[in-house]
C-alpha cells in the first residue's frame, strides 16, 4: 500500500507542476518581453537626455555669442560679491577670468574688492560670461593664443 500512495503522490507532484509550468510560461515571456521594452526605453531615454544637454551647451553658447547693444546695457546690473563667486563657481583665477573677458586680472580683483566698477563693454561682456560653466570657461581659454590674452590685458 506503500508503494501505491508513494507512486500516486509523486504523480500528482508531476501532474502539478506540468500544470504550474502551464500557466507560468505565458507569463514569463510577458516578463522577459517587458524587460526588453525597459531596456529599449532606458536607451532612448539616455540618448535623449545627451542630445538635450547638448541642445542646451549650443544654446547657451549662442546667448554667450550675440552681443547686447549698448542701449540694453545700461539694464545691466553688477555686483562685486556676484562677480566673485561666479569666478569661482567656474573655478578660474582672477587673471584667467580677466583673460576670458578681455581685461587684466588687476582689474577683475579691483571690481571683486568693489575699489572700482566695469565699464558697460565690459558688463556686456561679464554677462555673456555668466552662463558658462568649467569645462566650456576652460576650453574658451585653452582656444585664446596666449599673447593676444596678454595684450588683452595690459589693456586696462
Amino acid at each position: 500500500m506503500s508503494n501505491l500512495a508513494t507512486a500516486l503522490r509523486a504523480e500528482i507532484a508531476r501532474i502539478a507542476k506540468k500544470e504550474a509550468k502551464a500557466l507560468c510560461e505565458p507569463l514569463r515571456k510577458q516578463v522577459t518581453a517587458l524587460r526588453h521594452d525597459n531596456a529599449a526605453h532606458k536607451q532612448t531615454r539616455s540618448k535623449l537626455e545627451r542630445r538635450i544637454a547638448e541642445l542646451e551647451r549650443v544654446v547657451r553658447g549662442a546667448r554667450i555669442a550675440e552681443a547686447k547693444p549698448v542701449e540694453d546695457d545700461a539694464k545691466l546690473r553688477f555686483s562685486p560679491t556676484r562677480l566673485k563667486r561666479q569666478r569661482e563657481k567656474i573655478g578660474l583665477s582672477a587673471a584667467d577670468f580677466g583673460a576670458l573677458i578681455g581685461v587684466s586680472g588687476q582689474s577683475v580683483y579691483l571690481w571683486e574688492s568693489g575699489n572700482t566698477r566695469p565699464r558697460k563693454p565690459q558688463l556686456a561682456r561679464i554677462a555673456a560670461v555668466r552662463g558658462l560653466g568649467k569645462r566650456e570657461a576652460q576650453a574658451r581659454l585653452a582656444a585664446m593664443p596666449k599673447q593676444t590674452a596678454k595684450k588683452k590685458g595690459k589693456g586696462e
